[in-house]
């Protein structure tokens, strides 16, 4: 479990830096904005890939198990699976009623694949990784209120934005439940 949790230690670190605004600046400043994009995002792979890795040793070791979530807690999962990559879309597809709502589909995205997955995975493993980040989640989306913002000239919102985001969420959707066995190693509801 040791490189899962370094894996989670250096993906939340490097993602936490926005929230601190006098760090972020002074990384920016000493480093130039393209040096610390390309920094931000080597770190952020590379946790990434700890994660991964971590997590399927630390499967392939055996589970911890702390509970037992009943089957309907997998069900309900699959809601929030929905709404993560619905959410997820409309932070890259154009401005919508969706992405106006949610302020920060990215996060909101987030926060749903975490909390469905935290609540439908009872081992230990799974509880760090999954609450760990939807703790980070929630208190980066919290940091907003006071963080320093430059401000946006927020356009209209337009229905077609809305349409692609359901859209590629549902498509997204539809593949992961297909693909999660053979990348996670587990089926939706196994």
């Amino acid at each position: 479990m040791t490189l899962l949790l370094l894996g989670i230690v250096v993906f939340i670190g490097t993602h936490s830096v926005a929230i601190l605004p006098t760090v972020h600046g002074r990384a920016v400043s000493a480093l130039g904005a393209p040096i610390y994009k390309g920094v931000y995002s080597l770190l952020s792979v590379a946790g990434l890939v700890l994660i991964i890795e971590g997590f399927g040793v630390y499967r392939s070791e055996g589970l911890i198990e702390v509970w037992s979530p009943p089957t309907a807690l997998k069900h309900l999962n699959s809601l929030f699976m929905l709404i993560s990559f619905v959410s997820l879309a409309s932070a890259y597809t154009p401005f919508g009623y969706i992405k106006r709502r949610l302020k920060h589909p990215m996060l909101v995205g987030v926060k749903a694949w975490a909390f469905g997955h935290f609540l439908a995975n009872g081992d230990l493993g799974g509880m760090i990784l999954f609450g760990s980040l939807l703790a980070w989640a929630v208190i980066d989306r919290i940091s907003f209120k006071w963080r320093p913002m430059a401000f946006v000239d927020v356009p209209e919102p337009r229905i077609a934005g809305d349409m692609m985001a359901v859209a590629i969420g549902l498509i997204a959707f539809f593949v992961m439940i297909q693909l999660h066995p053979i990348i996670i190693g587990v089926p939706v509801m196994g």
